[in-house]
């Protein structure tokens, strides 16, 4: 393996990406990269499976085939290089298609995650404004409830059976449509994707994803996840949102390697299953998985121990447990990755580079980009201080981010861009993620992030999961709360709480034990798996202001 200095300091396109696809940055589209150049007889490209039973596997010829299909039909509609195509799809080979079709068109594919409701999809359609949605049978009653959508293509049977009046049927237009379609060449500052962040503090924001995105996604893959030829690789997370869109579907065709859809919800029979009979020995996901695999482990160790090479992690911290328990009992190494949608992957403990890896951070800058801690006056912090981790993009040549479209962007300072997250410089060089900004808990004079006390309460055997949040207290500033799932085994109780408080407490220190605990059936998350911890704390301050009047009336 390639000595991580070497590789951050010494960095060129070339040794990192893909030597072909930074000749052209000048002349790019998505497709050919994503499929044509791989379009060699008998090279897999898709291994499919419904959660009826049903799979397929798809090469990177017939995509192509396929994709001319779809592009003849989208440009039948008007559809022209620029414009917007949205999808609104489960896992599915349709989903592929359209995203490579849009794509071979040099058209602009924006994901709309399967969960959202009418007005979630309304918004972020408003926005975007596509030209083209295709959707399928079960999502399609949801866009009866938009206001103005666009062109509407839903798969359904053959010849358009089951196709509500007025859309289009996917396979019939597929069918009639030729398979010739001259992929259109765009520059590198041309969007190939529009994505949306996730709205967790505030309106989703709008941003186009230009394709020198790609020599990126590339290096992440290659470095951080160390995708190999023989691996076969399966990214857990779902193409409606960045990780999986960036990292299960343009990163690894990228590459010409297949990548791994599974329609069907998460559980531990289906993902063991999944592992099992497609040989995955690369997996990447979130920590709820991971999280949810060990409170499964005598089940888990048995029927997929040997199988694994390698597991990545992204969306929210790696607990200690976690990592241990993946080593210990699997022989596996699970590393953190950090990222954002409007960065892609840039901190990372990679698979492939040689460096330290401390359990509990974050890792180092992935090559291409200078990752720093910034203090309130936008000066870079030594080790052992937290700060805000910013990108410094006048020495990171692989930042690729533009600004939200429409808006400007204030995360842009200076050279900086500033993410929003608090972290910690160590003194090897790695960077602790320490919590959102406005996670960061100010109890007593003290500054707590939320994961070191979640990760400690984890380590009980009772605790499946945990959010910590700052409650507001007028003698402390915030008091620690936490709010607790318990495992089935074990029933909430007083007695339960303050065995967890002191279990903290000895671990960590006096003033970072939860001073309340709630006992919870669930947490409240994004799609992609990060708990909202904003609701939580939201919820607790509307239950201090309904009790106000209470007491003042007392």
């Amino acid at each position: 393996m390639r000595d991580y200095v070497t590789a951050a300091t010494g960095f060129d396109y070339a040794s990192t990406a893909n030597a072909d696809l930074a000749g052209t940055l000048d002349a790019l589209n998505a497709c050919v990269e994503c499929c044509d150049r791989h379009a060699l007889p008998g090279r897999i490209a898709l291994f499919w499976e419904g959660r009826d039973g049903l799979t397929a596997n798809y090469t990177f010829s017939q995509l192509k085939e396929l994709s001319g299909r779809f592009a003849n039909f989208l440009h039948s509609q008007g559809v022209r290089p620029g414009d917007c195509v949205s999808g609104l799809l489960p896992r599915t080979p349709e989903l592929l298609i359209t995203i490579l079709g849009t794509w071979r068109l040099g058209a602009v594919y924006q994901p709309l995650f399967t969960a959202f409701g009418p007005k979630a999809i309304e918004h972020r359609v408003k926005i975007a404004g596509p030209r083209v949605l295709v959707t399928d049978g079960t999502n399609r009653p949801k866009l009866d409830e938009v206001d103005s959508p666009p062109t509407i293509v839903t798969v359904g049977g053959a010849k358009g059976q089951g196709i509500a009046r007025g859309d289009f049927s996917f396979w019939a237009e597929i069918e009639r449509h030729s398979s010739e379609f001259e992929p259109v060449m765009r520059t590198a500052e041309d969007p190939f994707l529009m994505m949306f962040t996730s709205g967790t503090t505030g309106p989703a924001k709008s941003l186009p994803v230009p394709l020198k995105a790609l020599i990126a996604f590339i290096g992440y893959m290659r470095d951080a996840i160390d995708l190999r030829p023989e691996d076969s690789f399966w990214n857990l997370a779902d193409p409606g949102w960045a990780y999986g869109l960036y990292y299960a579907v343009t990163g690894p065709l990228a590459l010409g390697h297949p990548t791994t859809f599974y329609d069907g919800p998460f559980t531990v029979e289906s993902t063991c299953r999944i592992i099992r009979k497609y040989a995955v020995s690369n997996l990447a996901g979130s920590p709820t998985a991971y999280r949810l695999l060990l409170a499964n482990a005598a089940e888990v160790v048995q029927s997929i121990k040997g199988c694994l090479r390698v597991a990545s992690s992204a969306g929210e911290p790696l607990t200690p447990e976690v990592i241990r328990w993946f080593d210990d009992q699997l022989g596996v190494p699970i590393h953190d990755h950090y990222g954002q949608t409007e960065l892609g992957m840039v901190l990372c403990n990679h698979h492939a580079l040689e460096h330290p890896v401390r359990i509990g951070a974050a890792g180092f800058s992935v090559p291409g980009h200078r990752v720093v801690v910034l203090d309130e006056q936008n000066r870079e912090l030594p080790p052992g201080e937290p700060g805000i981790l910013a990108i410094d993009r006048k020495h990171s040549p692989l930042f690729w981010f533009p600004g939200y479209l429409g808006e400007p962007t204030k995360a842009f300072v200076g050279d900086y861009y500033l993410s929003g997250d608090t972290v910690e410089l160590n003194d090897d060089g790695s960077i602790s993620f320490v919590g959102r900004a406005d996670d960061v808990i100010t109890t007593s004079g003290y500054r707590i992030g939320p994961f070191d006390v979640e990760s400690a309460l984890i380590e009980h055997p009772a605790v499946i999961e945990a959010a910590v949040i700052g409650k507001p207290d007028p003698e402390r500033t915030e008091l620690i709360k936490a709010f607790v799932v318990l495992g089935v085994q074990y029933l909430p109780s007083a007695q339960l709480a303050e065995e967890l408080q002191q279990y903290v407490r000895k671990r960590l220190s006096a003033h970072a034990y939860p001073r309340e605990i709630e006992f919870v059936l669930e947490l409240p998350k994004t799609p992609s798996g990060k708990i909202q911890r904003f609701l939580l704390r939201n919820q607790e301050i509307a239950k201090q202001r309904e009790a106000e009047p209470h007491a003042a009336a007392q």
